[in-house]
C-alpha cells in the first residue's frame, strides 16, 4: 500500500465535517450496509448533501487504504471532524443510545 494513497484519505478525513467512506454514493447506494449507513445520518437530522462521500468502488486504492488507516476491515466507515467513527452497526448502536446525534451535534 502507498504512503501516497495514505496521504489521500488523510486529506479526505480532514478536509470534511461528515465524510462516508462507501460502496456507491448517497442517492445510490451499492450495497445494503452503505445505504444504512445513510439511512442513520438522515435519521439524526444530517442532509446527505452535507455528508462527503467517497465512493470506494471507483477507486480500488482506497478501497485497500482505508482499511488500514482506519484498522477497520469493512466499509462503509463514517469520519466525523477527522475522527474514525464506525461502521453501520457501530452507527445503529450509536443512533439508538444517542451518542451518534451528540457527535454530529444534530438538532433533535
Amino acid at each position: 500500500m502507498s504512503d501516497n494513497t495514505q496521504q489521500r484519505i488523510d486529506q479526505l478525513v480532514k478536509s470534511s465535517d461528515i465524510l462516508l467512506f462507501m460502496k456507491g454514493s448517497a442517492s445510490f447506494p451499492m450495497c445494503g450496509f452503505s445505504g444504512r449507513a445513510i439511512q442513520i445520518l438522515k435519521a439524526c437530522g444530517v442532509d446527505p448533501k452535507n455528508v462527503t462521500t467517497v465512493n470506494v468502488l471507483e477507486d480500488d486504492a482506497i478501497r485497500q487504504g482505508i482499511k488500514e488507516y482506519s484498522n477497520w476491515p469493512t466499509i462503509p466507515q463514517l469520519y466525523v471532524k477527522g475522527e474514525f467513527i464506525g461502521g453501520s452497526d457501530i452507527m445503529m448502536e450509536m443512533y439508538e443510545s444517542g451518542e451518534l446525534q451528540q457527535v454530529l451535534g444534530a438538532q433533535g
